[in-house]
């Protein structure tokens, strides 16, 4: 039984990102292409997807040069080959503020999203420091703050503490405190709806950049973790492991968005715009994109 439908949807890349900003310490090792991507979740029932991305004018654009970001494309186009709107996604799990995966809010009229509290308090925090602190919000767009607490206003804004279970039938949150940013959370798909799942994915928001964080290099297969942290890299080694558990380490069934070898990993097919789409498993009955 596979109650949801998994895809990856590129919208946009930086083709010339340093390793170094991927895995924690791996200095002067070149340079690859780190795709920009959310996820759909699908069921008969719910439209959901975990981040959105960003949207491409304003101070996101200026972040997004700065990062050297090519390529984007509206969510509109992006989410076509899915059959489905902007409009008819009902629910969101943003996993982190920074801009490339909280930033077009506004795209998404009709949806409820969920984010940690401690995100949206630490980044108001953040916001009120000295400019000499600014660096802690290299990635993060002040507006899409101040529009996440908009969304409270509209009814529209669920603030988590920590676990909830059951977001969406099958669908959990787990908070990871102090790692890539104050309140990372990722999601936790049980696909046959059981407590003790046997078919689970875990989509690691930027928990997890690239597969070497997941099994190192070379000989070594430790935890690496990813290159920017805001908290600690204990925190996010131990927030690996619980991802791991829940997926009976099986690291296929982690899915790291920035990773462009998920088209080595999972059926997968690039458009004539040039963006990618990954098909990590299909709910009962759905038929693929790729056929």
């Amino acid at each position: 039984m596979s109650q949801y439908s998994i895809w990856v949807m590129e919208y946009a890349y930086v083709s010339q990102c340093a390793v170094s900003s991927v895995i924690y310490g791996a200095h002067n090792q070149g340079i690859r292409k780190l795709p920009y991507c959310y996820v759909v979740i699908k069921s008969g029932d719910h439209v959901a997807m975990v981040d959105i991305g960003y949207n491409d004018k304003d101070y996101g654009r200026y972040i997004a040069d700065k990062f050297l970001v090519e390529n984007w494309h509206d969510p509109r186009e992006v989410l076509a080959p899915c059959g489905i709107r902007p409009e008819d996604v009902d629910t969101i799990f943003i996993t982190h503020a920074h801009f490339d995966h909280m930033g077009n809010i506004d795209a998404f009229p009709n949806a409820t999203f969920y984010i940690q509290e401690r995100e949206l308090s630490k980044w108001i925090w953040a916001m009120s420091l000295p400019d000499r602190m600014r660096y802690m919000m290299v990635a993060t767009d002040p507006s899409d703050v101040l529009r996440v607490a908009d969304l409270a206003r509209q009814g529209r804004l669920r603030l988590i503490d920590g676990a909830m279970q059951d977001a969406l039938p099958g669908i959990d949150l787990h908070a990871a405190p102090d790692t890539h940013t104050y309140g990372c959370q990722w999601v936790h798909v049980r696909n046959d709806l059981k407590p003790q799942s046997q078919n689970s994915w875990v989509l690691a928001g930027d928990l997890i950049y690239v597969y070497e964080n997941l099994e190192g290099s070379g000989e070594s297969k430790m935890y690496q973790p990813v290159g920017l942290a805001l908290g600690s890299t204990t925190n996010l080694i131990l927030a690996t492991e619980e991802m791991m558990k829940v997926v009976h380490y099986e690291v296929k069934r982690i899915i790291p968005v920035h990773e462009e070898r998920l088209k080595d990993v999972f059926p997968s097919r690039t458009l004539s715009n040039g963006l990618r789409i990954s098909e990590i498993c299909l709910a009962d009955g759905q038929k693929s994109l790729l056929a």
